[in-house]
């Protein structure tokens, strides 16, 4: 039987990276490149869209006493 070990590229610069422990920063291949994706992040550059037809929950008045 042989098993066949997952591989993805890495979201910043496309390198292959293995989900082994080899690659303990997956699925980034560097802690460099962990770095810049969370710093685009920081930056709100990276943004999951919401949607626009529902209020915002939390900017509301908590009218239940929470």
């Amino acid at each position: 039987m042989t098993i066949k070990t997952l591989a993805v590229k890495c979201p910043t610069c496309d390198k292959q990276v293995l989900m082994t422990d080899d690659f303990p920063y997956r699925p980034f291949c560097s802690d460099r490149c962990k770095t810049i994706d969370f710093g685009g992040w920081a930056a709100e550059k990276n943004v999951i869209e919401g949607n626009t037809l529902e209020s915002d929950a939390w900017s509301e008045d908590d009218s239940q006493g929470y």
